[in-house]
């Protein structure tokens, strides 16, 4: 019985989930910032291109 109240009471593994899951938060956020990003830099040379 001890045994299962121990367990119930870690919590290091609910901790490693929500770092886990901030982490990809971040990850999705850098990646849509990089793919914005690198749409308008393709728009920027390619109206440079067309130009010259």
């Amino acid at each position: 019985m001890k045994l299962v109240a121990r367990f119930m009471k870690n919590e290091s593994g609910a901790t490693a989930i929500e770092y886990g899951l901030i982490a990809a938060l971040i990850s999705v956020a850098i990646i849509g910032g990089a793919s914005a990003v690198g749409t308008g830099v393709n728009d920027g040379f390619t109206t440079i291109a067309g130009n010259l």
